[in-house]
């Protein structure tokens, strides 16, 4: 695999223009030429700013577009919390989104129940699969403590090397949170994080530059085996690299 690739921005709204032209671009020529695209979804406000741009950008195929959660919060779908709430308000919800190509975590049901429930459910969007599912695209965040999708430091979830989805207890939080694992996350065409703010310039330099163990800093244990890794950050959260453009 190569290495990851950087692209600095001027700004949130940059970041999110440019992932909404990413997205686009993607969906068409995965929809032309497999007759689908799957999308992995991330929570977070950055993500947020990318399906406002999508809704209201140049049309994509709607109708050959699956969209799956990278992971979710233990809350039913109308919590302020859940990540579900979040993309329907902004973007799957919308009228010209094909409902029957969304695929929500149900984070109602008992943490080990909606994360088995899901793999099953992306056993059926990905039949015959041996390995595990690549998506055309998984789109993720960084948390300002390194984690990544409801991969935290020092949890279980960090060590899962054949379950699809698991159901992660994160000691800081004192809560369970459903989450792709790394396999599947490792197994997509192409993985683009969504990094903006102050807040989380240092664990961009860590995931880029530092050398800490994948259980201090989960970011680092993305490594796609055989796609494209690619981070758009805004410039302020780049200012722990030293980059200028």
């Amino acid at each position: 695999m190569a290495g990851p690739t950087l692209r600095v921005l001027e700004s949130q709204a940059a970041v999110a223009r440019t992932a909404a032209q990413w997205v686009h671009d993607r969906a068409w020529a995965a929809a032309n030429a497999r007759g689908r695209f799957t999308l992995a979804l991330s929570g977070g406000t950055t993500p947020k700013a990318l399906y406002r741009e999508m809704a209201a950008g140049p049309r994509l195929p709607w109708d050959r577009m699956v969209f799956c959660f990278g992971d979710e919060r233990n809350v039913p779908p109308d919590h302020p919390e859940s990540n579900a709430r979040m993309a329907r308000e902004t973007l799957t919800g919308l009228p010209f989104v094909n409902q029957s190509g969304v695929y929500r975590i149900r984070g109602e049901l008992p943490a080990e129940e909606a994360a088995e429930d899901y793999e099953q459910t992306l056993r059926k969007l990905f039949p015959g699969t041996a390995t595990f599912p690549s998506f055309d695209l998984v789109l993720l965040g960084l948390g300002p403590d390194g984690h990544t999708a409801s991969l935290f430091p020092h949890s279980p979830a960090l060590a899962e090397h054949n379950r699809w989805v698991v159901a992660n207890w994160v000691d800081k939080l004192r809560m369970k949170r459903i989450t792709m694992t790394y396999p599947v996350l490792n197994a997509a065409a192409e993985v683009l994080f969504l990094v903006t703010g102050d807040d989380k310039a240092w664990a961009l330099r860590e995931v880029l530059r530092g050398t800490a163990r994948v259980e201090e800093i989960p970011a680092r244990g993305i490594k796609p085996a055989s796609g494209r890794l690619t981070f758009l950050v805004d410039r302020a959260a780049a200012t722990g690299l030293g980059e200028s453009r």
